[in-house]
């Protein structure tokens, strides 16, 4: 009997207090395909709490459309300025807590790591990733955005598939000898 393909829901999240990107996947057996993917807009907005407040209501919203199982988000990156950090930090924190309002494990990214999966390159440019994501979900010119916000968010969760997908180890050894010592029955059939 064939085991049934499970099915995986993927966000993945770009913070940030000027535009924030999404993207969401679905991944079915090996196959990931994308959802869907925009921006969270927050110019109109001049008060950071305001912001943060809107950050809530629209990934809120995102979660309940399409029921992530997972999110990924991409970690901030250290920067010069410390109050831009901080507003980024808090961003990200609203985001995170929404999800884990709901239950939904979160992993968080390097941008280096993103950029690393995706392009096999850690200093890719925005435009690389995004050019790479097209081509390996297969998306159409027309269907790309306009801000490159939203496949940086599309990159954390198709960097978390990647991730996910990887086989693991059932057993792991330190030396040989650990091999020997965990794997009596293999050296004595090659005695």
């Amino acid at each position: 009997m064939i085991a049934p393909i499970k099915e995986k829901i993927i966000l993945g999240i770009d913070p940030g207090t000027t535009i924030m990107g999404y993207g969401v996947l679905r991944v079915v057996g090996t196959r990931p395909e994308l959802i869907a993917m925009g921006i969270i807009d927050l110019r109109k907005f001049a008060n950071h709490y305001l912001k943060l407040r809107h950050i809530h209501e629209r990934v809120l919203s995102i979660i309940e459309s399409y029921l992530p199982d997972e999110v990924a988000i991409e970690a901030p990156f250290f920067g010069k300025n410390v109050q831009s950090m901080l507003k980024l930090g808090r961003a990200q924190g609203v985001a995170m807590a929404v999800a884990l309002s709901r239950d939904i494990p979160i992993t968080e990214y390097a941008p280096l790591k993103i950029k690393m999966a995706i392009t096999g390159n850690g200093q890719a440019s925005k435009e690389q990733v995004a050019d790479m994501l097209q081509r390996m979900l297969h998306i159409a010119p027309g269907d790309m955005p306009t801000f490159m916000d939203a496949t940086d968010g599309l990159a954390a969760a198709y960097c978390h598939f990647l991730q996910i997908g990887r086989p693991t180890i059932e057993k792991s050894y330190r030396s040989w000898k650990d091999f020997v010592t965990k794997n009596p029955d293999k050296i004595s059939a090659c005695k």
